[in-house]
């Protein structure tokens, strides 16, 4: 099962916080909410989500100890963090001081109030941004076959490689196991062949997971196939070279959903 992108939401103002939980929720996200710095520490810690909102909590200033403490830990400094200030009129009891917002490190900062669609979409942005790496499985029972697609991913620094499988059944298990954006699968494999692999991988996470066929016989048989199981694309591995790489890069960009931008009224 696919595992939900996971964001911290650092606000305790409630009814802002459950407006964004639900823009989240639609661009499948995950959010965890915490009230206090103390919270936020520790789901922090547990959890280490992909992107942090550093929105108002009191007292004032801890939302900044919060963001220098993130940036000075070994393990959670590269978390991206979006800043959500208090509203203008607000800045004298709330929110951040200004010398605090000169030495801040954030992808983003915004003040209330903002529409929760628009800040989903600006935190959907930012995390596709952190994971903007295309995931790639190779699936072949060849093992030269599988050398030279390797050499030639490897070379490339927007892909990478997150395993090898050398027959159906285990191309379907490193698929759910490894969770790749795109599989590269050979049809003609032992135990079970590419197309019943594909068949089962799309009826799991067609949505998360784009499969690519591989075939040496470019034959119309074998693209119908492939396109009935579920796969985007049939490359001839006659030609696994620029075809390849461009088919990995189209299948492997996710949209972003379109949400609705602007600030509340």
């Amino acid at each position: 099962m696919e595992r939900k992108r996971l964001v911290l939401v650092v606000d305790d103002e409630r009814r802002f916080y459950m407006s964004l939980e639900k823009e989240l929720s639609e661009i499948d996200c995950e959010t965890l909410v915490a009230s206090n710095s103390d919270q936020a520490r520790r789901l922090a810690i547990a959890h280490r989500p992909e992107l942090i909102l550093l929105g108002t909590i009191m007292p004032r200033g801890d939302a900044f100890r919060l963001h220098q403490w993130l940036k000075q830990s070994p393990t959670l400094k590269d978390i991206p963090q979006i800043v959500l200030d208090a509203s203008p009129e607000n800045h004298l009891t709330r929110g951040w001081r200004r010398d605090e917002g000169i030495r801040l490190d954030a992808v983003e900062y915004y003040c209330k109030p903002l529409k929760p669609a628009f800040l989903a979409s600006s935190i959907w942005k930012h995390m596709d941004i952190e994971r903007a790496e295309i995931k790639v499985l190779i699936a072949d029972d060849h093992a030269m076959v599988r050398e030279g697609i390797r050499t030639l991913l490897n070379l490339q620094k927007d892909m990478h490689i997150v395993g090898e499988a050398t027959n159906g059944t285990e191309a379907i298990n490193k698929t759910l196991e490894l969770l790749p954006d795109v599989v590269l699968m050979d049809i003609v494999m032992p135990e079970l062949d590419g197309i019943e692999a594909t068949r089962q991988i799309c009826s799991h996470c067609k949505e998360r997971i784009k499969v690519l066929m591989l075939s040496q016989y470019d034959d119309e048989q074998n693209m119908s196939a492939g396109s009935e199981a579920g796969a985007v694309g049939f490359i001839s591995k006659n030609s696994v070279s620029a075809q390849l790489l461009e088919a990995v890069r189209t299948a492997g960009r996710r949209p972003q959903p379109d949400r609705e931008q602007g600030y509340a009224n």
